[in-house]
């Protein structure tokens, strides 16, 4: 009886440590630490303009206005196009199914009219699929690329100005070769409202 005490007694003791440190010292150790070495990060990577948060370099928002860069399409969300965080994921749908087909030919057809593309000209597949996440913050290059000269046109910018304002806000790959450049929508978006800030 003496061992059987005596061994639950050094299991509970064992328990309530383990508990202390890794739910306690461990989380604060980590939190403390992000947030001396990685301040901006650990508060959400967020882009605040004239005092008021905008939203985050990590989270994708929906534009929808021929004045503005768009994301791609999100499947996070309630209404499947609502980039909304809390219900971050993807439609699940895979390649044999035709919704998906249905889907990505309509967001095709709705791109090139958008743009004043052909009825051949190929499109980018960031610009009419959506990410694992529903919520990627990024277009690639090509995709900025296609639609630069509806906003130039609706903003009254030379496309040269707005070409500018996209390299300005490529993001490299983390490390210099983790991932590819991607055009960040919300700080593009941003930089041209605050360069030419239009009726909406």
């Amino acid at each position: 009886m003496k061992n059987i005490l005596s061994e639950l007694r050094a299991s509970v003791l064992v328990t309530v440590v383990l508990a202390v440190v890794c739910c306690g010292v461990y989380p604060l150790a980590v939190y403390g630490l992000g947030r001396l070495i990685f301040p901006n990060q650990a508060k959400g990577s967020l882009i605040v303009v004239d005092r008021v948060i905008r939203g985050s370099r990590l989270i994708g928002q929906q534009f929808t206005g021929e004045k503005y860069f768009h994301g791609r399409p999100s499947a996070a969300g309630s209404n499947g196009m609502s980039y909304d965080p809390t219900s971050s994921g993807g439609s699940n749908l895979g390649p044999t199914s035709q919704k998906l087909r249905d889907t990505i030919a309509q967001n095709i057809a709705d791109y090139r009219t958008q743009n004043g593309l052909g009825t051949n000209e190929p499109v980018p597949a960031d610009a009419v699929t959506a990410s694992a996440s529903g919520l990627d913050p990024h277009i690639s290059l090509r995709n900025a690329e296609l639609q630069t000269a509806r906003v130039a046109r609706v903003r009254g910018l030379t496309v040269a100005r707005v070409q500018a304002l996209v390299r300005a806000s490529v993001d490299e790959p983390s490390l210099g070769l983790l991932g590819e450049s991607g055009v960040n929508v919300l700080r593009l978006n941003l930089a041209l409202d605050a360069e030419n800030p239009v009726a909406k």
